[in-house]
């Protein structure tokens, strides 16, 4: 078994990333020493092997991009090695080498889990752009594996954090509804983590191979909201220079969310109802409708109730997407849950931290478990992020945590709570809710919108309503 890494950095003109570790198997001793010599001159290490147990024993101790195999070698044949290759690193691509280029051949080394197949004698053209195709895929693969897991990180496990009784309820119920079709409806509070339910319905779905499509109706502009949920031709409108898949075709065979569905326009709203009655689609300016399988989950803050007696929300959808209600319970019913879901989000925020540390002080907790939580899990989030970025080792303390913490520690009290000292109205406390996440964040909109969990549009809208009633 021959090694060689050496390149000709004259003669090669391959990319940094497409640079493979090779692992080459031939008895023919002419071809083994061609390819210690043309291979690392393409800009590859690789690997020598004279037969197949000799390529086993090689992969047994390392790890290789790329094995090339002879399929008649004495020993072991080529397709056997391969066998053994996706035994031992199904990751690994095989090409295989042949004198006898017979359609049975190729089908299979295709069988088996080969990349593609060379006839010998095969041109060292032919081997370079083969290669340069695998190391391309490879690449594709590991960016798509680097996503995945940036989007996990971003979004976290799907997993509902409390044991308190209010959120064995909700599992309870996520646990009946989740293998059924039916439309569901979550409701809550702004940061009580709506989205994450809707998750939770779907990866315990039939569905939770197919696509989550999650879609914040209050987010998307007016006049582009039909376009972006179903679709539109080339020229339906100005601006329109393609065709546009909607969401709820990319959805097609799984779910998709409908979040804050109370801040969808009312013209919006018949078209949704008809979607959800006929289960079919039309693109603007397409006559032509089409069948889509999705599931569909809402969820709102508002009250629906409200909204159609007021005038905002259509009765006959109100009562279309309500076919099953999930309430999830703000943080201040559920304090006891606090201590466990703010363990959940350091680790989550701090991956490398050991089974056995000690998480928090029993200073800190005790001043978490004392806050009112206007913002719920999302502002608890928020809280035991900017604790994670001051905090070197664990455990968090008191100083770690925010300055009003601290503030109120010196004061000799508890952070302050939504305290009522007259009977108050879920709207002044909404109202209260906002203008505390203004102060917290300087006057700045944009941020006291992303904390609570509502569009900047909403964000204004409720602002200018408070406004008219004062003025009233």
């Amino acid at each position: 078994m021959k090694e060689s890494n050496k390149t000709d950095s004259g003669k090669n003109d391959s990319r940094p990333h497409s640079r493979l570790k090779i692992l080459f198997a031939d008895d023919e001793l002419s071809l083994q020493e061609l390819m210690s010599i043309e291979l690392p001159r393409m800009g590859h290490e690789v690997t020598v092997c004279p037969d197949g147990p000799t390529a086993v024993a090689a992969l047994e101790l390392n790890t290789y991009d790329c094995i090339i195999v002879d399929l008649d070698m004495p020993g072991m044949s080529g397709i056997q090695v391969i066998g053994k290759c996706k035994e031992l690193s199904p990751d690994t691509d095989a090409v295989v080498l042949t004198g006898k280029a017979t359609f049975e051949t190729a089908r299979d080394a295709l069988r088996y889990g080969a990349f593609d197949y060379l006839t010998k004698p095969c041109k060292l053209i032919d081997l370079k752009t083969l290669l340069l195709r695998v190391a391309t895929k490879r690449e594709w693969v590991n960016k798509c594996k680097a996503l995945k897991h940036q989007l996990e990180r971003v979004q976290g496990k799907t997993e509902l954090v409390g044991d308190s009784p209010s959120m064995a309820r909700v599992k309870k119920l996520i646990e009946k509804v989740a293998p059924t079709s039916s439309t569901v409806l979550i409701l809550g509070e702004t940061g009580t983590g709506k989205e994450l339910v809707a998750r939770a319905v779907h990866q315990h779905s039939l569905r939770a191979d197919a696509p989550f499509v999650a879609v914040n109706c209050g987010a998307l502009p007016e006049a582009l909201i039909e376009s972006e949920l179903f679709g539109h031709r080339k020229g339906a409108f100005t601006g329109a220079d393609e065709h546009r898949t909607g969401l709820f075709e990319v959805a097609h065979g799984g779910t998709i969310f409908l979040d804050e569905i109370g801040e969808l326009p009312k013209s919006m709203q018949a078209k949704l109802l008809r979607v959800l009655e006929s289960g079919e689609i039309r693109r603007v300016g397409d006559n032509t409708a089409f069948e889509v399988d999705v599931r569909v989950v809402c969820a709102t803050h508002r009250q629906l109730p409200d909204m159609v007696e007021s005038g905002d929300f259509r009765e006959d959808l109100m009562y279309r997407i309500n076919t099953f209600e999930v309430h999830i319970p703000p943080l201040r019913e559920r304090i006891d849950d606090v201590p466990e879901i703010a363990a959940h989000l350091f680790r989550r925020f701090r991956p490398t931290l050991k089974a056995g540390d000690e998480l928090f002080t029993p200073e800190a907790v005790e001043l978490l478990q004392k806050n009112g939580w206007p913002g719920n899990v999302r502002e608890l989030a928020n809280v035991i992020e900017h604790a994670t970025i001051l905090c070197d080792h664990p455990p968090i303390s008191v100083e770690h945590l925010p300055q009003r913490f601290n503030a109120s520690r010196k004061n000799g009290g508890p952070t302050p709570k939504l305290r009522v000292v007259s009977p108050i109205s879920l709207r002044e406390m909404e109202n209260q809710a906002i203008l505390d996440a203004l102060d917290r964040h300087q006057g700045n909109k944009p941020a006291a919108a992303e904390e609570l969990g509502i569009s900047l549009k909403t964000l204004y809208n409720k602002l200018s309503a408070t406004q008219q009633e004062k003025a009233a």
